[in-house]
């Protein structure tokens, strides 16, 4: 089962790179010729690697529905693909008839470019019950249309690996391992400080503070945009409590100081130079890639300390296509729960439709490289437990710069935390004109 795992998506907040499916040109390139056949053409334009085309899933809609060819092109990053799609989306032209959005821009698409999508909630074959309730309204306007429809999710779970735990005389078992931290980040700082005290020579508790703040606000129900739309980051008391326990673990001497998605923090899991690392299902493909066959059943999966989210993307489908409805229904297939339960078999991709969590593939999912982790189990109990979280059209913006322009000056330049956090405000501030 371990080759199904190792298709992973690294299509989360910040992710330097993921693998392309294709050496494809720009999604919203539109409908790119027929079919001399007859047959109804399908663009699908998508970013990262989705995994559609490998999990066999295009194949299977067109032996269900014959008279569909479907086309797919993939741009490698979703910053290059992002700002494309807003502009076709703007023009009403260039736009494939399926399209991908990921989870930290679609706020804004949901707020901006709603009028010019389908009400994917209306499709055939679409169950709002299907989804996890959070999931379901990151894509709904206010007015009640549902403009995405969800692919995958990132519930967190925190990956350690046994030897060093052992040799820091900390115990190796997930579920009192989970225990170690169970309800609250602060006793992750803590058991991080017992991991210091006995570390092995040369190692640290964790990669970087900017993945534990990442971590961290993944699980708060207001992050840096309120109900009404406004910017609250700096007053937040959820965003500075996130702040505090990160920046603790940089001055209490417990990361890497590395900085995640980067060649050093790569050759750091084959190295084995940290303990644990918090990841998001997507994720372990990613650490297995990484860390190699050398650590296999060497790395487990471990609850987080509380549930959150990180990464997951969406389907839409606009409005200036030529085949709406036959573009509806294929969005609709794809993420119906059925067609997520065998991506997350062969691909790794966590589903969004709770309706999969049951299913065999997923509620039955081990992990062999992880110890044979129940990772279906796991990654289920914490999408369940995932609150449902506002999100804004500058997100991304916001929680870049807390890390990489804050967070990572305290963890690798020893910064003060207080001038850390005035760094990003300035950065933020000045990004957002506020």
């Amino acid at each position: 089962m371990r080759a199904l795992f190792r298709g992973f998506r690294g299509r989360a907040l910040l992710v330097a790179a993921v693998v392309a499916l294709t050496a494809a040109p720009a999604a919203g390139c539109g409908p790119g010729g027929g079919d001399p056949a007859g047959r109804t053409v399908l663009t699908v334009g998508l970013f990262g690697s989705f995994g559609y085309e490998e999990a066999g899933l295009y194949d299977a809609y067109t032996r269900l529905h014959p008279d569909v060819v479907i086309k797919q092109t993939s741009i490698q990053r979703n910053e290059n693909y992002y700002p494309q799609l807003l502009t076709h989306l703007v023009s009403d032209s260039g736009l494939a008839d399926v399209q991908a959005v990921e989870a930290i821009n679609i706020a804004e698409v949901t707020a901006t470019q709603a009028d010019r999508l389908e009400d994917l909630g209306r499709a055939p074959g679409v169950r709002r019950a299907d989804f996890l309730p959070w999931k379901w309204r990151q894509a709904t306007t206010r007015d009640g249309r549902t403009v995405g429809l969800g692919t995958d999710i990132g519930p967190q779970a925190v990956c350690y690996r046994k030897d060093l735990f052992a040799r820091a005389g900390l115990p190796t078992d997930r579920d009192a391992v989970g225990r170690l931290w169970a309800g609250d980040w602060r006793r992750y700082l803590g058991t991080g400080k017992r991991y210091r005290d006995r570390a092995p020579a040369g190692t640290s508790f964790v990669d970087s503070a900017s993945g534990v703040l990442s971590a961290i606000t993944g699980g708060s129900a207001r992050r840096y945009y309120d109900e009404d739309g406004t910017v609250v980051y700096k007053s937040n008391p959820a965003v500075r409590e996130a702040w505090d326990i990160a920046a603790a673990f940089a001055t209490e001497g417990l990361t890497a100081r590395l900085q995640q998605f980067t060649p050093s923090w790569d050759q750091a899991y084959a190295n084995g130079t940290f303990a644990t690392v918090s990841c998001p299902a997507w994720m372990l493909g990613y650490i297995e890639d990484k860390a190699g066959p050398a650590a296999e059943d060497v790395w487990d999966v471990a609850a987080a300390p509380r549930p959150a989210n990180w990464g997951g993307s969406f389907l839409v489908v606009p409005k200036s296509g030529r085949h709406r409805a036959e573009a509806a229904r294929l969005a609709a297939w794809l993420t119906a729960p059925a067609q997520q339960a065998r991506l997350f078999e062969r691909r790794g991709s966590f589903p969004s439709a709770s309706a999969a969590h049951a299913l065999p593939a997923v509620a039955g999912a081990r992990h062999p490289y992880f110890g044979d982790a129940p990772i279906g189990r796991i990654f289920t109990r914490a999408a369940r437990g995932v609150p449902v979280t506002i999100l804004g059209p500058k997100d991304l913006v916001i929680a870049q710069n807390l890390a990489d322009v804050g967070m990572l000056q305290v963890d690798q330049r020893g910064r003060r935390p207080e001038d850390g956090w005035d760094a990003a405000v300035r950065t933020i501030d000045n990004a957002l004109d506020l």
